[in-house]
């Protein structure tokens, strides 16, 4: 297993021949060092080399074998010489069983060739920074790197054995002679990161570098993949070498990150055809074969990652936008478990109890931290109250953010982006709220909730959590339902035509409830939806005929399955089998029924205090109310329903005893009857109306986001980024659930209900 045979002589090699050479000793157990000019030759390989497609196929097939699964690999390597030479002749003809990985993984230990690429890799960055234009071998040699780097640091994190990525060997052997500009001290991840974030910060994305810049991203997503060897809840044991180091660069070079992955997600920037990463075969007796196009990695397409080579076309399809996306959310939501031993730093605390106690925390994360402080350039350096900002903070045009976002929320990784600025980041709230044309946000949300069978269900939650944030604003409330829309042409139950924007934003969170009650029931995303329109109640103004209908028709759904479950809970309780089980909603009923018990006071919350502030505006509420009266009678009595229909109640007498003294000429039509409810609102006095406290729900990120949003972030870039992590020491963990069996009770009549969210699946 030594090294392969030496060079081709110059005159006679081919260039096929040549990359393979090289290719070949950095698989091998020969160690180059730093200071050989065998590094030099590796990174300034051809443009254009091609190959065969179905050699690239049968790469593809076997680059995850490692060689401690392969015990016939191991033992055919009993005589080097003759062993290396068999390997070198398969190899050339493409008909091996093994790929050269193996050979990697078996020497890396000994020959540090990954650390070393990588270092390299680090270089040619640094050069790309410092170069005035170009033409600066650095753009020609950091592709090569970036692509040899990607490939084999993928395949070691896939089958790594440790906890601490030992198997990665990322510090140099003590032997190594090393350049004048390279410490063997020097932490190699910390080298990395820095250059690949300060090209990024610093490189402007323009023909030539765009492909490069997409490079990099891949890269970072691939350094940051040994998150997916760890829980869904980081522990201060957790070791990301990576990640870590991300996390240790100064403020300024992580705002400069940040801004220009956001610049990439607005600009959107297009590859153009000549400087496309994409890959491209050909078939049959073509003769092109396999190629990327005007790139240094053209020589390396012996070593396909999963990622550039997709039967699906999902590669190809990425975006430089949507790459920047994903990693702005991979170093966003990382949290770094940090444990205090206070026995051994007595300095913290000198309580001789606390002294043998443990503590962990997790350490600000400056990538979340930028984004929360990310202001828009219209405004000046003071802000308004007179404060000037003591530390460098972020500028992007919030209108073309706005903008970018309104067209792209169908795009799940988008949601989570909005999400990550109206929660964290109050300017950007402030300027949301602001808009006059909330539908840019709004109407692409709403079709997916429209369309929830087709959706995750983390995706129409974290929509949901994203209307909740807004509803807290009155001035939201009232100004969506005086912004009315001409249409709605993705809605086919019925034609929508000159509603507002506020009634249509009622019809979908009720059928939403409509779609959770029958396919997911969860009762988390029941309260997100429930809390949204108790918030907007207070403001509504003009609801239509449909949505007023939809309102009435939640209580009596509600109602329906309420009574429901009451009556299998007298019947469990007469027949003696008291002590109910279980662990889901389904079968434990007396706790399904607490729940609805305050669903329905929610939904009664509504009505009251529609009736209570906004009556006079509202006569199609009345209307329904009073066309849908019986459903409301058998709680009429119901001691935890009977307080909230009092006010009910008080609006039918009202109504009905003055539509039943009319005597009118013909029959009576909804026309007719609406009318008289228009003209009667009039002389409403609200007269004996019981005031309630007005219920408003807020809300409050749980105290372990981290839960949810790690194994969030993480589905979302293996689902849609066209990366697939196979090996099977990978397992991508799922999104906790909550137990639903000890929800938070809702107190009703308090003047604030805060919404704890963030863990949610499909219950059933």
């Amino acid at each position: 297993m030594g090294g392969l045979p030496s060079t081709p002589r110059g005159g006679e090699a081919r260039p096929q021949e040549t990359a393979e050479y090289l290719i070949g000793e950095f698989v091998g157990e020969k160690s180059f060092p730093l200071t050989s000019d065998y590094w030099q030759k590796l990174l300034e390989l051809p443009l254009d080399l091609r190959w065969p497609a179905h050699r690239v196929r049968r790469a593809c097939q076997l680059f995850g074998l490692f060689p401690h699964k392969d015990a016939s690999f191991k033992k055919s390597g009993a005589n080097h010489s003759s062993a290396k030479l068999k390997y070198y002749k398969i190899m050339i003809s493409g008909t091996s069983e093994r790929l050269w990985s193996c050979y990697l993984a078996m020497n890396n230990c000994k020959t540090r060739h990954l650390v070393k690429i990588l270092i390299n890799l680090a270089w040619c960055l640094q050069e790309c920074v410092s170069a005035s234009d170009m033409e600066s071998t650095a753009f020609s040699k950091a592709p090569n790197a970036l692509f040899i780097s990607s490939v084999f640091l993928k395949y070691l994190i896939e089958n790594t054995r440790s906890d601490n990525f030992e198997e990665l060997y990322l510090s140099l052997d003590e032997t190594d002679p090393v350049p004048n500009n390279f410490s063997k001290g020097q932490h190699v991840g910390s080298l990395i990161m820095f250059s690949a974030l300060n090209f990024i910060g610093k490189v402007d994305v323009r023909p030539g570098t765009d492909h490069l810049h997409q490079e990099v991203l891949n890269f970072i997503v691939i350094a940051s993949s040994t998150q997916l060897l760890s829980g869904p809840t980081p522990g201060p044991n957790d070791i990301h070498p990576f990640t870590d180091a991300a996390m240790t660069q100064e403020s300024s070079l992580v705002n400069m990150v940040v801004h220009r992955l956001l610049l990439n997600y607005i600009t959107r920037p297009q590859f153009s055809v000549n400087t496309s990463s994409s890959i491209l075969f050909s078939e049959g007796n073509q003769p092109g074969v396999l190629r990327r196009v005007s790139s240094a990695a053209a020589s390396l397409v012996l070593f396909p990652i999963n990622y550039l080579v997709s039967s699906t076309g999902e590669a190809s399809r990425r975006s430089l936008a949507e790459d920047s996306l994903h990693v702005l959310l991979i170093l966003s939501y990382y949290r770094k478990c940090v444990s205090v031993d206070y026995a051994k730093d007595n300095s913290l605390n000198n309580n001789s109890e606390s002294l043998q106690k443990e503590e962990t925390y997790f350490s600000e994360n400056p990538f979340c931290k930028a984004l929360q402080n990310v202001m828009d350039v219209e405004f000046d350096r003071v802000d308004v109250e007179g404060n000037a900002h003591s530390e460098p903070v972020t500028r992007l045009p919030f209108a073309s953010l706005f903008d970018t976002l309104g067209m792209s929320l169908a795009n799940e990784a988008s949601v989570l982006l909005l999400y990550s600025l109206v929660h964290g980041n109050s300017k950007f709230l402030e300027y949301v709220l602001v808009r006059t044309d909330a539908d840019t946000l709004l109407m692409p949300m709403l079709e997916t909730l429209y369309n929830a069978s087709n959706r995750t269900s983390n995706h129409i939650y974290m929509v949901l959590v994203i209307f909740l944030i807004l509803s807290q604003d009155s001035t939201f409330n009232a100004s969506i339902h005086r912004l009315m829309l001409p249409n709605v042409p993705w809605y086919k139950e019925r034609i929508l035509n000159q509603s507002s924007l506020g009634s249509l934003m009622v019809v979908i969170l009720i059928r939403t409830v409509k779609y959770n009650l029958s396919k997911l029931r969860d009762v988390y995303l029941h309260t997100n939806c429930l809390a949204t329109l108790a918030n907007m109640a207070p403001h509504v103004y003009k609801l239509s005929a449909y949505a007023s209908q939809r309102l009435v028709s939640l209580f009596d759904m509600l109602s329906r399955k309420y009574n429901k479950l009451a009556e299998i809970t007298n019947e469990k309780i007469n027949s003696g089998d008291g002590a109910l089980r279980g662990d889901s909603l389904a079968e434990d009923p007396s706790v399904e029924l607490h729940i609805y018990t305050d669903f329905l006071r929610i939904v009664l919350e509504i009505l009251n205090a529609i009736l209570t502030y906004a009556l006079p505006r509202n006569p199609e509420v009345v209307y329904a109310i009073m066309h849908r009266q019986e459903v409301f009678l058998p709680f009429k009595t119901h001691p935890p329903f009977n307080e909230l229909l009092e006010n009910v109640y008080n609006v039918l007498d009202f109504f009905n005893s003055r539509i039943d003294a009319q005597k009118l000429d013909g029959e009576w039509s909804v026309e007719k009857v609406l009318q008289l409810i228009i003209d009667y609102s009039r002389a409403w006095r609200g007269d004996g109306m019981k005031t309630f406290t007005q219920l408003r729900f807020t809300y409050e990120q749980e105290s372990n986001p981290e839960e949810f949003f790690i194994p969030y972030v993480w589905q979302m870039v293996v689902s849609h980024s066209g990366f697939a992590f196979t090996a099977s020491s990978i397992n991508l963990f799922p999104v906790p659930v909550k137990d639903v069996n000890s929800p938070e009770a809702e107190k009703p009549h308090t003047d604030e209900l805060k919404v704890h969210a963030l863990q949610v699946d499909t219950l059933v």
